[in-house]
């Protein structure tokens, strides 16, 4: 039986170079037998934590506030693998993409800790105009161990100003192969 992959796609852009890759990523992994669900974190109602350590993370509501963030929760606490999709903006994750994952901290709070660990894993798409990924990675690095997820791996398509991901280039190819990759 294969994996349950949650992507939390932090592109404002439906038709931008991250969503390409995560396209290409999500055929690897469905043609593997997973079964993957896209979050388009653009397009959701999510507002940013308020630090009120409120949460209590085995309710239905996991957050005290109520938004789009609970269709996330639901998938998330059942997943095996959590993608993480952004643009790179100011040498860090987009800012829907940091939301997010701030609030996923809901998860670990009260009486019950499902976000850390639990035999999960992780993996990065991450598309640039440069090819500045040295902050983001290491916060990402940080973000696993922490979460006692495994790091399945990463596609970092840099130097997009130039030219445009493509279904058939490089990067493409190498996000639809860590996507098949997960067994």
């Amino acid at each position: 039986m294969g994996k349950s992959i949650v992507i939390l796609n932090g592109s404002p852009r439906r038709t931008g170079n991250t969503m390409k890759l995560v396209r290409a990523f999500t055929e690897g992994a469905e043609s593997a037998g997973n079964s993957v669900k896209e979050f388009y974190l653009d397009g959701m109602d999510i507002h940013g934590c308020k630090g009120c350590f409120g949460g209590h993370s085995s309710s239905e509501h996991p957050c005290v506030q109520c938004d789009g963030m609970d269709e996330i929760y639901a998938a998330v606490r059942n997943c095996d693998v959590i993608v993480l999709a952004s643009p790179l903006y100011y040498w860090n994750l987009s800012g829907q993409l940091r939301t997010a994952i701030d609030r996923l901290f809901a998860l670990e709070e009260g009486d019950g800790n499902l976000l850390r660990g639990h035999g999960r894993a992780s993996a990065l798409l991450m598309s640039a105009e440069g090819h500045g990924f040295d902050d983001v990675l290491t916060y990402y690095n940080h973000l696993c161990e922490h979460l006692n997820w495994q790091n399945l791996g990463r596609v970092l398509a840099g130097d997009t100003h130039s030219k445009v991901v493509e279904d058939g280039d490089a990067n493409c190819a190498d996000a639809r192969r860590l996507g098949a990759s997960i067994k």
